[in-house]
């Protein structure tokens, strides 16, 4: 697999590595109790936000099971979001993503582009066969996020997740390589091009 050329544009989306300085955009929206509410952690704090932010300062590729690729959505030089991807197997030919963006930016489509951009990623530049995403269930936003870049819902998990002191469902939603080669929104995932 040829190294990635970032950053990536796409529509209105700069999709570019994380740096340094993105400490302070990026605990506006994670330190959010509404953001956090469906995410693994605990509402950020900065100290949390810098570890974060370092860690994922060199995940610029799939090279390996451990690797992710993690990229800040800007729009007009502001971050609006992130997107990661990561190995869900050795063999790097399944992936899951999962993202966050801004809530003050929600309903105008970024997190739409920016995803469909990672999927056309994922299957293009990475060769998966696959890519789901695990979604709490009682995020019906991110469940229609999924629906309109051509994800299909698998599974409904009842109570599998402990998340936050309660057992919550999980929806499993998946795309395969060839349903994302098929899809008509496919087009915008292959334009998107390095600057």
């Amino acid at each position: 697999m040829s190294e990635l050329a970032l950053p990536i544009r796409t529509e209105r989306l700069l999709l570019r590595q994380y740096r340094a300085d993105d400490v302070d955009a990026l605990l506006a929206y994670y330190s959010d109790p509404l953001v956090a509410r469906y995410i693994p952690w605990e509402p950020w704090s900065r100290e949390f936000a810098a570890e974060v932010v370092e860690k994922r300062l060199h995940s610029s590729g799939i090279t390996g099971p451990e690797s992710r690729l993690a990229l800040v959505a800007e729009h007009e030089g502001e971050v609006v979001g992130d997107v990661i991807l990561w190995p869900a197997d050795e063999t790097l030919s399944r992936g899951e993503m999962g993202w966050a963006f801004r809530p003050s930016v929600s309903g105008r489509g970024f997190a739409t582009e920016a995803v469909r951009a990672f999927l056309g990623l994922a299957f293009a530049h990475c060769g998966m066969h696959r890519v789901i995403a695990h979604v709490d269930a009682r995020n019906e936003a991110s469940a229609r996020l999924c629906e309109r870049v051509g994800m299909v819902k698998e599974a409904h998990l009842r109570r599998d997740h402990w998340a936050k002191g309660e057992w919550t469902d999980t929806l499993i939603y998946g795309l395969l390589a060839e349903q994302w080669r098929d899809w008509p929104g496919v087009a915008a995932a292959k334009t998107v091009t390095a600057t």
